[in-house]
């Protein structure tokens, strides 16, 4: 049996005085889409950061796709970051003037592998995300869903096993946020991990399992039968 792409054993993450992440309990199996759920302030973004290994935790054990976090130099962890882990936030981190394609294929800026292959790769992960005929647009010529749909590729394009999106459809409307969330469901239906942070109790409910969280800790994991897309 594999073994789990997100493990977490008794941790916390402390700032000064303040506990923003308390003993949380964590285990997610590859292929599972989830949320995280909880209001503003309840340590979502800490322990988004923590399962990112943006931050290193206070105490306890952090293990991402099969590697123990605190046995690792900061130089494995970006390199551990950028094999196994892809990123989407709220907002859309595009260059301005940029074409889609080139936003996407500097991605793999510092994979050694040459700018044709990078823009190749590149070509793909639109294609996947239903971009194929935006590649050579600018973000300022793309609706919100479309600037969403090119992080999305962007966080794929090295086929990582986990995907975080964080508050994914914060900033668009209803309808482009139900196409980004159906887009996440196909990836997941592929193989990927998909954890999503939202302080959305609607997309939670909508998903097989909800780990809530509230003031730090972890209060609930439910888990569903399968949903409908």
């Amino acid at each position: 049996m594999s073994s789990p792409v997100i493990e977490l054993r008794g941790v916390s993450r402390a700032y000064g005085d303040v506990t923003a992440l308390r003993d949380a309990e964590l285990t997610v199996g590859r292929g599972e889409l989830l949320a995280v759920v909880g209001p503003s302030g309840s340590g979502k973004s800490t322990l988004l950061n923590i399962i990112g290994t943006l931050q290193r935790p206070s105490s306890g054990t952090v293990l991402i796709d099969g590697h123990d976090v605190s046995a690792l130099t900061d130089r494995e962890l970006s390199a551990l970051r950028a094999q196994s882990i892809g990123f989407v936030f709220q907002q859309f981190h595009l260059a301005a003037g940029t074409p889609v394609l080139d936003n996407v294929a500097d991605g793999l800026l510092y994979s050694g592998r040459s700018r044709a292959e990078r823009r190749r790769l590149a070509e793909a992960a639109l294609r996947r995300v239903g971009l194929g005929r935006r590649l050579l647009h600018r973000p300022h010529q793309l609706s919100g869903g479309e600037k969403q749909r090119t992080a999305i590729a962007r966080a794929v394009l090295g086929d990582p096993p986990l995907l975080l999106a964080d508050e994914p459809t914060g900033a668009l409307d209803s309808a482009s946020g139900e196409n980004v969330m159906a887009l996440l469901r196909e990836l997941n239906a592929a193989g990927t991990t998909v954890l999503i942070i939202t302080h959305d109790r609607d997309i939670a409910a909508g998903l097989p399992r909800a780990v809530h969280l509230k003031d730090g800790a972890i209060v609930r994991d439910e888990r569903r039968e399968a949903l409908p897309a």
